[in-house]
């Protein structure tokens, strides 16, 4: 269908060029006619007639021709949209000196500023909000390049862990696969604190939640990609260094440990049982992994609400990249995720700037923005974990990507489309759909000084002079006619200190595709479970 459209296109192409060169060629004879047929005029007015009758319908064969051909190449182009964004360098640049400064507010100093202020967005009386991490860890970077460094290292781990995770899924899962785990001694809206991890280089975004009763608050990191809630415990085999203190069941009343024939434990994917205790494994692409005992707690969201037996992992041997927050929130598809075991029908978060000291919120079963650009929320049967969305193309400078759409489509083996995800930082298109994108940006961006690669990046320039610069805009073009453009700073990002800015999209060779968290900051993204939407409202955090 595609070589066809692209055949009509060109045939049609060259009909309208060969049409109006033989109509500046009729106008040339006529115009050096003239003298003739003005002096015939009288004795062949049957002729003119029939020759002006002529000459009307070829301009109408003219018109059609025309009208018809951009009717047809009317897609390639987004005439609507506005073909380039502003970029603050300097406030970015900014942004970067501040989130390594020892003189960042602390969450004290923020909290008591966001209570005179009112938030971009809040759907009820009840909001918590959302911090930066270097507000909960103090940054071990001595430089903005090296921070870079570590949240791409990050990021690529993560993007591995996803992949995984998909070949790995249920229908494919078998009992090899299963690691041993080691021996160890109401639909009210409800919100939480969400704040950005990034300072230690992960990426994440940590959101306030109460655990147990009486309820003690932990700063714990979202994720879309996951489905399994879990934090540290006491007693630790081994335990990372967090911000809160360690989690110790002893302390609630609500605490209740699982049974290894529990419905819940038959619904892990790696489980044990030891003295008829369910025990729960989670490995990470980075090598991160917390086993533990899993139990049932009761989950509370600031003042806004709470919820008893929701399952929970209770971490006794934890390693890895989580430093500073107190475990991980699964907001995945999966039934065993915090959305899915609360029943709420919808839940959104925006994700501030990280390297800001803003803040935002997580909420659940409240409306979203009325301004939001949705698209279809998508399944794939092989792993209902991940949030997929109908994606039919992308622009770049109001020029539409020449990619087959069948990139952006999950096939029946459950290959292929583009996920939503709150863990991965740069968005992943498959190869041939990058280098489109990053071609038609180097064609519109003739006004950005280059300068070379950088890791992950291989298109960066050179912004050192610049206060301000004009960005091609990237835009998202949804099923059902929506589109989102992406602000210049969701399109290009700073990699150091002195004005070097680098595309923030990568390939991949993977058959997946992902739209990351820097695309998404400043965005309120809502999830609509009910009616398998996703939402997107810029500047609504």
């Amino acid at each position: 269908m595609g070589s066809y459209s692209n055949f009509i296109r060109e045939l049609l192409s060259f009909l309208s060029f060969l049409t109006f060169r033989l109509f500046f060629l009729l106008l040339f004879l006529l115009f050096i006619s003239i003298p003739i047929f003005t002096s015939y005029i009288h004795h062949f007015s049957l002729q003119q007639t029939i020759m002006a009758s002529s000459f009307s319908n070829f301009l109408s064969l003219i018109i059609t021709v025309s009208f018809l051909r951009n009717a047809l190449c009317r897609p390639s182009l987004t005439s609507s949209l506005p073909h380039s964004q502003i970029l603050d360098v300097s406030k970015y640049i900014q942004n970067t000196l501040q989130v390594l400064s020892p003189n960042i507010k602390s969450l004290q100093q923020q909290e008591a500023i966001e209570q005179q202020q009112q938030p971009l967005y809040s759907s009820s009386a009840f909001s918590v909000s959302i911090y930066p991490r270097s507000s909960l860890v103090k940054p071990q970077h001595t430089d903005y390049t090296s921070l870079t460094l570590s949240r791409l290292a990050r990021d690529s781990a993560r993007v591995s862990s996803l992949n995984a995770m998909l070949q790995l899924s249920p229908t494919n899962f078998t009992y090899s696969h299963l690691k041993s785990v080691r021996t160890m001694s109401g639909l009210e809206e409800f919100q939480t604190p969400l704040i950005s991890g990034s300072s230690q280089g992960s990426g994440e975004y940590f959101a306030r939640l109460g655990v147990g009763e009486p309820a003690k608050e932990f700063y714990m990191a979202i994720d879309t990609g996951s489905d399994i809630n879990w934090l540290q415990c006491e007693p630790c085999d081994e335990c990372y260094q967090q911000t809160d203190p360690i989690f110790n069941p002893s302390d609630s009343s609500t605490y209740n440990q699982l049974s290894c024939d529990s419905p819940v434990c038959a619904a892990l994917e790696l489980s044990g049982c030891y003295t008829d205790t369910c025990m729960y494994q989670v490995s990470y692409g980075d090598g991160s992994f917390t086993k533990g005992e899993l139990a049932t707690e009761t989950v509370s969201f600031g003042d806004s609400g709470s919820f008893p037996n929701v399952a929970i992992g209770c971490g006794h041997d934890n390693e890895g990249l989580f430093t500073g927050s107190a475990g991980l929130l699964g907001l995945g598809g999966g039934s065993l995720s915090l959305p899915s075991q609360v029943k709420a029908t919808s839940f959104s978060y925006g994700l501030v700037d990280r390297d800001s000291d803003s803040s935002s919120t997580l909420e659940f079963n409240s409306a979203g923005p009325s301004d939001s650009v949705f698209a279809p929320l998508l399944r794939n049967s092989r792993r209902d974990t991940f949030f997929y969305v109908g994606l039919e193309g992308i622009s770049v400078g109001g020029e539409m990507l020449q990619v087959p759409l069948s990139i952006f489509q999950i096939d029946d083996n459950g290959r292929g489309g583009i996920i939503v995800d709150s863990g991965t930082a740069v968005t992943r298109l498959q190869s041939s759909a990058y280098n489109a994108l990053r071609d038609t940006f180097v064609k519109y961006a003739q006004n950005l000084p280059s300068a070379g690669e950088f890791e992950l990046f291989d298109t960066c320039f050179d912004l050192s002079s610049m206060s301000t610069a004009n960005v091609p805009t990237v835009a998202f073009h949804f099923s059902g006619g929506r589109t989102l453009p992406l602000h210049a700073q969701n399109t290009v990002v700073p990699i150091d200190s002195s004005g070097k800015y680098c595309l923030a999209f990568a390939p991949t060779d993977e058959s997946m595709s992902i739209i990351g968290n820097v695309q998404q900051q400043g965005t309120r993204v809502s999830y609509d479970l009910t009616n398998n939407l996703v939402g997107f409202s810029l500047d609504k955090c």
